[in-house]
């Protein structure tokens, strides 16, 4: 159930969040979202504030805000130097920082680093989503394809109730707050942990703030 680094790369930086994800999204949040960091002028998610490239970089631009929806870029952005780690941590920096309620959309990819960093020891659940092709919106449309691996609904936030409630029905579940603090799969992973705690401490709360985009 891991995304492939070839078949995330392939994913186009235009492939947006689909309406029944974006309406259920909207009903976790009350009816809107407040910051979408990796927009495009395709995307239907329509939050408040929207950072698009190259006008604005999500990745550097403030988080700072009540709700965020995140569909980050699958593969790796050589320009900028970036990948999906990076997206993910800055999720749970959000979470942490200014009590965010945070939703990210990612492939499922749970041997890998950013998902035992940012997902396993922070985030508050996962919905792993029953869609065995999940179809995207490419440039705004469906174009019948589905994407070549399983992703999840990624949730850091306090409702995980609510959570539950709006995304049970497109798959599976599972809460992860009891993991938090634990050192998950030690035995394998010795030195993990220690830049897991190093990013933790990256993340604490300051006074201010420190690509490609799907929407």
């Amino acid at each position: 159930m891991t995304a492939g680094r070839n078949n995330a790369s392939s994913l186009s930086k235009d492939w947006c969040t689909p309406p029944k994800y974006v309406n259920a999204i909207r009903k976790f949040f009350g009816g809107t979202v407040e910051l979408d960091p990796c927009s495009n002028e395709h995307s239907i998610v329509n939050a408040r504030v929207e950072y698009m490239l190259p006008q604005t970089d999500g990745l550097k631009a403030g988080w700072n805000y009540s709700t965020v929806f995140v569909n980050p870029p699958y593969g790796a952005d050589r320009q900028r130097g970036t990948t999906i780690r990076d997206w993910l941590r800055k999720c749970a920096e959000a979470h942490s920082r200014y009590g965010a309620e945070v939703l990210a959309l990612v492939p499922v990819a749970t041997n890998t680093r950013h998902w035992k960093l940012h997902v396993w020891g922070a985030a508050t659940a996962v919905a792993f989503l029953y869609d065995t092709r999940l179809r995207f919106l490419v440039r705004g449309r469906d174009s019948g394809k589905g994407a070549p691996m399983s992703c999840a609904m990624v949730y850091w936030g306090k409702r995980y109730d609510r959570f539950e409630k709006a995304f049970l029905e497109f798959g599976a579940v599972v809460e992860l707050r009891h993991l938090h603090g634990k050192d998950v799969g030690r035995g394998d992973h010795p030195n993990l942990f220690d830049a897991q705690r190093d990013e933790a401490a990256f993340q604490q709360p300051v006074t201010a703030d420190s690509a490609a985009c799907r929407g």
